[in-house]
């Protein structure tokens, strides 16, 4: 990770500051709309072993190291399987079988629908899939990644081997500091806005309820997680306390603050520290593998002989 953004990246922000921040609330019904046409010139590819969860399935290039679940972002209010598919191959591309579940969205759906479609997803997974799993969450599906795993260690479900987030939405009553100190500088979102989006996903429901946001959970017996982040970023200091409090609990938890880089960009292919990021995160990601596997085989050997 350089300190020094690249110009495409200090492009982009310019761009993005000047002609979506201040349009960022009208833009879900196109973006409705964008992933409506995606759906339709883009077929569904359910898992062979799973066809009853609703998700695409992209197969490793070569032999897989894990089974990847890819949470999509998009505030729970846009956002699909196909819609992010192009994020999902980058993964499947480095030898991991990524599936990424389709969860229902708010305003329609409010909170705990998109969780509970996602762990409908992860339970017949891992019993279907003996091998390792992975996380790897973006924006809302970063913190619905985290609230899967406290879902995943409360009902004693086979853990991920690690999990990797990118700008992470897990306070949804925004109370970070990072909140009103970036929200200038942040290129794509103001408080109100990240406010607004919460109630849409919530409706009355209390933005502290633990599986909504959190960060305000036990985070104890979760797996390892890599967490990046954007040092301008209104939602900063959700990785950082996310980060800072899993550590406490005992969890191996790592912070990467990125200068300059807009909220979720590892999204954006055509910025150097996309690739960078993603990079990192593969890497972290089959190391925590790794060493899972290298746990197992004795256990695995031990069996073996006794037959």
């Amino acid at each position: 990770m350089s300190g020094v953004p690249s110009a495409a990246t200090r492009r982009t922000v310019a761009f993005l500051r000047r002609f979506v921040k201040p349009r960022i609330r009208s833009l879900t019904a196109p973006l409705r709309g964008l992933q409506a046409v995606v759906e339709t010139f883009s077929p569904e590819r359910r898992a062979p072993f799973a066809p009853q969860i609703p998700g695409d399935w992209i197969p490793a290039s070569g032999g897989a190291v894990a089974t990847l679940f890819y949470l999509h972002g998009g505030a729970f209010l846009v956002g699909s399987p196909r819609l992010f598919r192009y994020a999902a191959r980058e993964f499947a591309r480095a030898g991991f079988d990524v599936f990424t579940p389709a969860y229902r969205l708010a305003p329609e759906h409010l909170f705990p629908s998109a969780l509970e479609d996602v762990l409908r997803a992860y339970r017949a997974f891992v019993e279907a899939r003996p091998e390792p799993f992975v996380i790897v969450g973006d924006s809302a599906g970063g913190g619905l990644a985290v609230s899967l795993m406290l879902r995943i260690r409360d009902e004693g479900l086979r853990p991920p081997a690690a999990a990797a987030l990118s700008s992470p939405w897990v306070d949804l009553a925004a109370t970070g500091a990072s909140m009103r100190e970036n929200e200038a500088r942040d290129p794509l979102f103001t408080r109100k806005d990240i406010l607004l989006g919460a109630r849409a996903a919530l409706g009355r429901q209390s933005a502290r309820h633990p599986l909504a946001s959190p960060i305000y959970a036990d985070l104890s017996r979760l797996p390892p997680m890599l967490v990046h982040v954007g040092a301008d970023e209104a939602l900063r200091d959700d990785s950082t306390r996310l980060v800072a409090r899993a550590r406490q609990a005992g969890v191996d938890a790592r912070l990467e603050t990125w200068p300059c880089v807009p909220h979720a960009w590892q999204l954006m292919s055509f910025l150097p520290e996309a690739r960078e990021s993603r990079a990192k995160a593969i890497e972290f990601l089959k190391a925590r593998v790794s060493e899972v596997t290298a746990r197992a085989a004795p256990a695995r050997n031990g069996f073996a002989k006794r037959r």
